[in-house]
Formats: structure tokens, sequence, C-alpha cells
């Protein structure tokens, strides 16, 4: 099977060949833990999330190692906790909580390896050591920074030129650098900042040499794909190839680059220092789907700016009442099904086509609905079970889909009024039976004449 990923590095498509298939390795850069996470922070999550599980499905579980970092030192960290008048720790503790809860509310598996900044100072220090040895780095009143005119490839996978990055690195002006362009990798802590001991005094580090040593540390000096946002490519991974290339002394750091694009609100890229954002959290205690958002951050080309609405979450809500409407069909359970229809592989094995794979989705709800041989219906929802597997939904079962959230009535008490809405249809007092199903809507609950009974559904 052949896979096909657009490379940032090359600016081409290209045909993925890991450096080991029995071990294929992906680093992603996490999140830094101050705050909730907002939609377009999630957007990433999904979209590697799927790509884990491609290549899970082509290489085997046991083959693939997936690193997504937890940034938990850094100046936006420091600030927050003390505008709320807390520790650090608890702070960084409290926002990894949330964010884990958020990102499985949207069904995404735990990375095989979640490094955390923090434990990985001693990894940096070494790192920055190798490169002041190699000249590539130097130090200065308690800084060290990196010497980008030491490395004539430096600006290749952001194709900026030497105006360009000085302007979009926003970079100090400082006495102690040799050149505005150079970037620091280390610098001094106060006494109400977090530090550590080294060799140029107690510091921090800066946020490019933390993913150059946690990415060392977990896959080694070269690996196969570094993914993240568009945002990223500079400064932050054009920086994290210069530190690692010129420390380890090799010609590769990752061979494929891959970043999604922004979510964006009428046209405009989210972020939080825009203030146009809105978090998942928000979301999901608005009533929100995880599987909805899912499905709403999966609806466009991964590489390609997506604007994310509560309509449209409503919209993905509605496609996934279809899918898991055909799940339900017959009440005839899903046969078992060894591997994910080809067409779905293809579309994912071809850059990661999520809105072609969605869209087979249909298709094979559809097969199921035309279905009319309990054998032919059970082999078809396997079919579309697997497929859904491999971008990650139906995973929830079809009945409580539908159940979820229905206002404060419970379970007992929806099918009591279902019976007695029965009882009265039977009896011919039509009107008891339109009053009891219009009782139903009012808390949310729609109901489902059909062959083998009534159902019922939370409606939009």
């Amino acid at each position: 099977m052949s896979l096909h990923f657009y490379n940032t590095l090359s600016r081409k498509k290209e045909s993925f060949q890991p450096i080991d298939s029995g071990r294929v390795r992906m680093y992603v850069c996490g999140p830094t833990v101050y705050d909730f996470a907002h939609i377009g922070n999630a957007r990433p999550v999904v979209v590697f999330d799927v790509l884990f599980r491609l290549l899970r499905h082509v290489y085997g579980p046991d083959h693939v190692t997936y690193a997504r970092n937890i940034t938990d030192v850094e100046d936006k960290i420091n600030n927050r906790a003390t505008e709320e008048g807390t520790t650090i720790q608890e702070l960084t503790e409290r926002t990894t909580r949330a964010f884990h809860a958020d990102m499985a509310a949207l069904g995404a598996l735990p990375p095989t390896i979640e490094p955390r900044a923090t434990q990985h100072i001693g990894q940096m220090i070494a790192m920055m050591a190798a490169l002041i040895e190699k000249g590539h780095a130097y130090a200065a009143e308690g800084h060290v920074l990196f010497s980008v005119t030491s490395m004539d490839s430096y600006g290749r996978l952001s194709g900026r030129n030497r105006d360009e990055m000085i302007a979009g690195a926003r970079v100090e002006v400082a006495p102690y650098k040799k050149d505005p362009a150079d970037f620091v990798m280390w610098k001094p802590s106060g006494d109400d900042q977090p530090g550590w001991d080294s060799p140029w005094g107690r510091g921090r580090p800066g946020w490019h040499i933390e993913c150059s040593a946690m990415s060392q540390t977990h896959l080694g000096d070269s690996f196969d794909i570094h993914g993240g946002g568009l945002d990223l490519i500079f400064p932050h991974h054009e920086n994290e190839i210069a530190q690692s290339k010129c420390a380890n002394g090799h010609d590769t750091f990752a061979r494929y680059w891959m970043h999604n694009g922004y979510v964006v609100v009428n046209g405009e890229k989210m972020s939080k220092s825009l203030g146009n954002f809105f978090t998942v959290r928000q979301l999901l205690e608005e009533g929100h789907r995880g599987e909805a958002i899912r499905l709403a951050l999966l609806s466009g080309h991964y590489r390609a700016p997506l604007d994310i609405t509560r309509e449209k979450l409503k919209e993905s809500k509605g496609q996934l009442d279809r899918l898991y409407g055909a799940l339900r069909k017959g009440g005839i359970a899903p046969a078992p099904s060894a591997a994910p229809p080809e067409k779905v592989v293809d579309a994912l094995s071809d850059d990661l086509n999520t809105p072609l794979a969605l869209s087979l989705l249909h298709d094979l709800a559809g097969t199921v609905n035309r279905a009319g041989d309990p054998a032919e219906i059970g082999a078809a929802k396997g079919q579309l079970l697997a497929a859904a597997a491999l971008v990650g939904l139906l995973d929830a079962d079809p009945e409580e889909w539908f159940k979820e959230g229905a206002g404060d009535l419970s379970d007992d008490d929806i099918q009591s009024l279902i019976d007695q809405r029965l009882a009265a249809r039977k009896a011919k007092d039509f009107a008891t039976a339109d009053r009891i199903r219009d009782e139903l809507k009012e808390q949310g609950i729609v109901l489902e004449d059909g062959p083998q009974g009534t159902t019922w559904r939370r409606g939009d």
C-alpha cells in the first residue's frame, strides 16, 4: 500500500517511505498548558490522530510511535499563574487534565509518548552545550543563543529570506546578540521565575530547544514525520531543524513535515490573541457532542483553512444522526470486519483526504439502508464501522447516541410515556397520543415509528 503526503519541506506531495518500517516515528507539537484548548488548538490533535490511526493500520499498532509533547515551562504559563495567584505546578497540572479530557471527548487516541518539557531540562542543556562546542551557539549575559549565520540552509522550511525571518520572528533587539536573527535557547530566571542550574547560570529554556530535546530523546536524531499547525513553520519548526541538525550532525532531522491549516472565523485566523475563539470545553458545555466537533474538524482538507461555526456543528450532528441511524437498522448486529474498505484507505492514503473518506462513510450508510437480507445488512454495517474507526467516528452505541442528553427524563420515564402513547393509539385516542408525542418533543425527544416499534432519539 502506498501512502502519499504533502511535505512542507519539498513543497510537493511525496511517497511516504519510513526510515524503518518496523518503527514508524512521528512527533507533533502539543499544547502549552496555561488555558483551555480552543477549537484551533484541537485541529492538529484530530488531524494527526487520523494519521496515527492510518499508520497503525498500514504498519501495525506495535510498529508506530507517536510523540506529542506537553510544554509546561513557558512565559505565558508564568504570567497566567501570577494573574490567578496560583502556583505554576497547580496551573499546568489543572490545564493538562483539562486538555486530556477535552481531547478524549473528541475521540483522540492518546499518543504513544507524551513527554513534558520540565522532565527534559538535562537533555536541553546537553544539546546547547554541544551546539556551543560545534560553533553553532554562544553564551552571553546568562543567555545561550543559536547563531543563525552558522547554518547555510537556515530558512529552507519556511522559504523566507533574512529580512522576512527577522520581521516574522519579532526578535528581540538585544546588545548580547551577535546577529539580530539569532534566537534564544536559554535565558536567566529571576527569583520569582522557574529556573534550573546550568553552566550559564540559573535559567530556563526557550520554547524551540524543548521540542528538539524531547524528539531526540524519544525518537532519535532522525525520524519520519513532524507535524503541527501552519503557524509553527516559522520560527518554531525552522529553529527546531537548525538546533537538531547542527547538534546531531545529521543531514536529516524529520523527513516529512506536515502542517494543518488555520481554523478561521469569517476568514480570519482564530486565536487567543485576537479574542475570536471558542474553546472545546465551552462547546461541550453548550451541549455540542465531541464527535460532532471532531467530524466538523475533519470536514475540510487538513491543509486548507476551515471555518468552524456552531451551525456547522449542528450540521455535523445531523450527519452523525444519519450514520448512527443506519447502524440501528433492523436491530441487526454488524458483522465483524477484518479491514476497512479499500476506497476509504485509499482516500486517507492520498494526503489524508478526510472529506472524501467522510463521503464514503455516507455511501456505506446508504448501502446499509438499501440492504434487505439480514446477513447483507450485518455485513454492510461491519464495513461502515471499520471505515469509521479509521477516522475515529461511530464509536458510541447507536441507541445511546440517540438517547444521550434527552432532557431530565430517565430512560424508564421515556419508555413509560411511549407505552402510554401506544395504548392511546390502540384505543383510537389519537388526541392523547399526539399530546404525548408533543410533550416528548418539547423535552427534546423525537419519536420514530417503524415496523420494529417505536424508537426515540434526542432532537437538535
